[in-house]
């Protein structure tokens, strides 16, 4: 069911491109090619789990772990809200 000015599905067509972009985002993180065996931040040895089980490694769990953090881009509002939702 459809309200205001909005399509029926316009919703699902939000979370869909919710997930896209999340996903989109994702990918555009992951590392490629060969993977380093010392980290590039602080000089440590990485480990060969840690090298095989993921391909491009560039940084020791420690020091990836802190640039999360520092390049979390996600956040708690959807940006792709309606126009019918913000004239409310």
């Amino acid at each position: 069911m459809a309200g205001g000015w909005s399509k029926d599905g316009a919703v699902q067509d939000q979370i869909d491109a919710s997930v896209d972009d999340a996903v989109k985002q994702a990918r555009a993180r992951l590392n490629q090619g060969e993977s380093l065996h010392e980290c590039i931040d602080c000089g440590e040895p990485i480990p060969e789990a840690r090298r095989l089980a993921l391909g491009g490694v560039r940084r020791c769990v420690g020091c990836q772990e802190i640039d999360d953090a520092e390049n979390d881009d996600s956040g708690p509002i959807n940006r792709r809200g309606s126009k019918d939702s913000q004239l409310r």
